[in-house]
C-alpha cells in the first residue's frame, strides 16, 4: 500500500500535466500514451485495447481522474511487483510530463538550480507531502527538509527568509505546493549564494538518504575473509543490507551483507595497526571494519543497529517511519491547540456568563435599593401619619373628653384606616416579589432570544453557501449545454458533407455504368464482325485449296492472290489470339478490331480473284 501511494503521487502529476485546459479531464488518446509509458517503466505487459473496453459505455469524451482511477488500479497498479522495476524511472517520466507545463524558472538568474536538482527536490517533496490531493507540504516538513539540506552544506538555515515564505496567506491556508517550493529554492535566499556544485551534492545526499533509504554512506577499512588483508571500501547502508564498493561512484560492487534480526554489531579493541574497529556478526560470517575516528565508528554502529531494529520491527524505511512520527506529533500538537482553544472559548463563555450574571445581580441590587427607599418612604409617611394621628387623638381627647362616644366612633374609623394602610403595605411587598420574578423572566427571555439569533445567523450562512453551490452547478450546466449544442452543429455539418460526397459518388457510378454499357455494345459488334470475317476466311481457304496446282505461264497474278490470302489468314489468327487473351479491352481497341474486320469483310470475292 505504501508503494502504491508513492506511485499515485507521481502519476497524479503526470495526469494533471495532460489536462491542458485545467478542466479536470484528459482525452483517451493521451491516457493511452500515458498508460503505455507507465506499463513500460513499471515492467508490466501493456494491453492496448483494455482502455477502450474499460470506457466502452462512456462516450462523453475526456476522462476525469476519478474515471481513470479504476482502470489505473485494475490494469496497472494491481500488476505492479515491488522490486521488479526502478521507481526513479517512474518519477522521471512523470517529472518530464509535469515540468514541461508547470516548471518555468527564470534562466537569466544565476541562482536557478539544474534540472537534475529540481527533479530530486520534486521527489523529496512528493515523499514528504501529505497523503491528500492536491499534494502540499506543511511548513514543518519544509523546515525539516531545508534544515537537512543546509546541514549537508554546513550552513545554518535562514529562518527569517523561511518565515517570509510561510507567512503568505496561500501557504497559511493550504501549505506549500511543489512549484512554490522550487521557486523558493531557485530564489537563492535559502542557499545564500552557495556554489551550485555544493548545493547539488547536498541535494543528492539528502535525496539518497530520504528517497533512496540510505541510512549512511562513507569509506571504511574492511578486513578480507580469505586473504585477511585490509582494503578501503565505500559502504552504503540501507534498512535491509550493507553493500560495499570500490569507490564512491558505486560502479563495482564487491559484496552485499544482508541484515536481519540475527545480526549484531560490536566494538573491537585496536589491533593490527588499525584503530576505531568494530565488527558486524551474522549467522554465517563476521565482518571486521575500521573507521577513521571514534565519532565515525559511533555513527556507523548506531546506524547499523538502527537498520537491524527496523528489520525486527518490520519496517522498510527509516524516513517513512520518521515522517509518520512527525505527522503524529503535528496531529497531537494540533489536537492540544484545538483543546486549548476550546478551553479558552469555554472560559470566555463562563467569564461572559459570570459578567452577565454580575450585571443582573447589580440590576437586582439597584431594584432592591429602590424598593428599600420606597419602603422607607412609605414607613416614614406611615410614622408621620401615626404621629399626626397621635397628636390629633391627644388633642381630641383633651378637647372632647365629654364627647367620649363620638371619640370612640372616631377611634374605630382610625383603626380601620390603619388596617387599610397595613393591607396596602402588604400589597406593595407582594408587588415587589412579582417585579423580581418578572425581571428574572425578562433576563431569561433575553438570553433565549440571543441564542435564537445565533442559530438564525448560522442558518442564514448555511443558506448562503447552498445558494452559491446552486449557482455554480447552474453555471456548469449552462456550459455543458452550450458545448453539447456546438458538438451537435459540428456533427450536422459533417453529415451534410458526407451526404454531398455520397451523391457525387453515385453520379460517377452511373457514368461508369453507362460507359461500360457502351463498351459492351462495341464488343458485341466487334465479335459479330469477327464471325463474318471468319466465314470469309473459311471461304478463302476453300478457294486457296482449289488453286493449289502447278503454276503455268501467265500464272503470276494467281500467285499474288494466294499470297494476299495467306497474309489475311495470319491476320485472322492474330486477331483471334488477341480476343482470347483480353476480351475487355478499351473502346479504342474494339474500334480497331471492328475496322480490321470491316477491311477483311470488304476484300474481293472468289469470282473477282478468278477473273484476275
Amino acid at each position: 500500500m505504501e508503494l502504491r501511494a508513492e506511485l499515485l503521487k507521481s502519476i497524479w502529476y503526470g495526469f494533471t500535466a495532460l489536462d491542458l485546459e485545467k478542466s479536470g479531464k484528459v482525452s483517451k488518446s493521451q491516457l493511452k500514451v500515458l498508460s503505455h509509458n507507465l506499463c513500460t517503466v513499471l515492467s508490466i505487459p501493456h494491453d492496448p485495447v483494455a482502455l477502450e473496453e474499460h470506457f466502452r459505455d462512456d462516450d462523453d469524451g475526456p476522462v476525469s481522474s476519478q474515471g481513470y482511477m479504476p482502470y489505473l488500479t485494475k490494469y496497472i497498479l494491481d500488476k505492479v511487483e515491488e522490486g521488479a522495476f526502478n521507481k526513479e524511472n517512474v518519477d522521471e517520466l512523470c517529472w518530464t510530463l509535469t515540468a514541461k507545463k508547470n516548471y518555468r524558472p527564470d534562466r537569466s538568474t544565476t541562482t536557478v538550480l539544474p534540472e537534475k536538482d529540481a527533479f530530486r527536490l520534486w521527489c523529496l517533496f512528493n515523499f514528504l507531502s501529505e497523503d491528500k490531493y492536491p499534494l502540499v507540504m506543511v511548513p514543518d516538513e519544509v523546515e525539516y527538509l531545508l534544515k537537512k539540506v543546509c546541514m549537508a552544506m554546513s550552513i545554518e538555515l535562514n529562518c527569517v527568509e523561511l518565515e517570509d515564505f510561510t507567512s503568505q496567506d496561500v501557504v497559511q491556508r493550504n501549505g506549500f505546493s511543489v512549484w512554490g517550493f522550487l521557486e523558493m529554492m531557485n530564489s537563492g535566499k535559502i542557499t545564500r549564494g552557495m556554489d551550485k556544485d555544493i548545493t547539488s551534492m547536498a541535494i543528492e545526499e539528502i535525496y539518497r538518504e530520504i528517497v533512496g533509504d540510505v541510512l549512511k554512506e562513507g569509506y571504511l577499512w574492511k578486513k578480507g575473509q580469505l586473504r585477511r588483508n585490509w582494503k578501503e571500501r565505500w559502504f552504503t547502508l540501507r534498512p535491509s543490507s550493507l553493500a560495499y564498493y570500490s569507490g564512491e561512484d558505486r560502479k563495482e560492487c564487491h559484496g552485499n551483507i544482508t541484515l536481519d534480526g540475527n545480526c549484531c554489531v560490536e566494538v573491537l579493541p585496536d589491533r593490527d595497526g588499525k584503530r576505531c574497529m568494530f565488527c558486524l556478526k551474522t549467522l554465517s560470517k563476521t565482518y571486521e571494519m575500521s573507521a577513521s575516528d571514534t565519532k565515525q565508528r559511533q555513527e556507523w554502529t548506531t546506524a547499523i543497529q538502527t537498520a537491524i531494529r527496523l528489520y525486527v520491527e518490520g519496517k522498510t524505511s527509516l524516513h517513512k517511519d520518521l515522517k509518520l512520527k512527525r505527522r503524529e506529533q503535528r496531529e497531537q500538537r494540533e489536537k492540544r491547540r484545538l483543546d486549548k482553544e476550546e478551553e479558552l472559548q469555554r472560559l470566555r463563555a463562563l467569564q461572559e456568563e459570570r459578567e452577565h450574571k454580575l450585571a443582573e445581580l447589580e440590576v437586582l441590587r439597584e431594584a432592591q435599593k429602590q424598593a428599600q427607599v420606597l419602603q422607607e418612604q412609605d414607613e416614614q409617611k406611615r410614622r408621620e401619619q401615626h404621629e399626626q394621628l397621635h397628636r390629633t387623638l391627644e388633642i381630641q381627647l383633651r378637647e372632647a373628653e365629654e364627647a367620649r362616644a363620638s371619640m370612640q366612633a372616631e377611634m374605630v374609623l382610625k383603626e380601620e384606616e390603619a388596617e387599610r394602610q397595613k393591607k396596602r403595605i402588604h400589597e406593595l411587598e407582594e408587588m415587589q416579589k412579582h417585579l423580581k420574578e418578572a425581571l428574572q423572566l425578562e433576563i431569561k427571555a433575553r438570553m433565549d432570544e440571543e441564542a435564537f439569533r445565533y442559530a438564525q445567523t448560522g442558518l442564514l450562512a448555511e443558506e448562503e453557501e447552498k445558494m452559491k453551490a446552486l449557482m455554480a452547478l447552474q453555471e456548469e450546466q449552462e456550459e455543458y449545454i452550450v458545448k453539447t449544442q456546438r458538438e451537435k452543429q459540428e456533427l450536422k455539418q459533417e453529415m451534410e458533407t458526407k451526404s454531398r460526397a455520397l451523391d457525387e459518388a453515385q453520379r460517377q457510378l452511373e457514368t461508369v455504368r453507362a460507359n461500360r454499357y457502351r463498351v459492351d455494345q462495341d464488343v458485341v459488334a466487334a465479335q459479330r464482325k469477327l464471325r463474318q470475317a471468319s466465314t470469309n476466311v473459311k471461304h478463302w481457304n476453300v478457294q486457296m485449296n482449289r488453286l493449289m496446282r502447278p503454276i503455268g505461264p501467265g500464272g503470276m497474278g494467281i500467285i499474288l492472290s494466294i499470297f494476299h490470302l495467306f497474309k489475311l489468314y495470319q491476320l485472322y489468327n492474330s486477331l483471334c489470339t488477341m480476343t482470347a487473351v483480353n476480351k475487355s479491352n478499351t473502346h479504342k481497341k474494339n474500334t480497331k478490331l471492328v475496322s480490321v474486320a470491316d477491311a477483311a469483310y470488304s476484300m474481293p470475292s472468289n469470282n473477282s480473284i478468278q477473273s484476275e
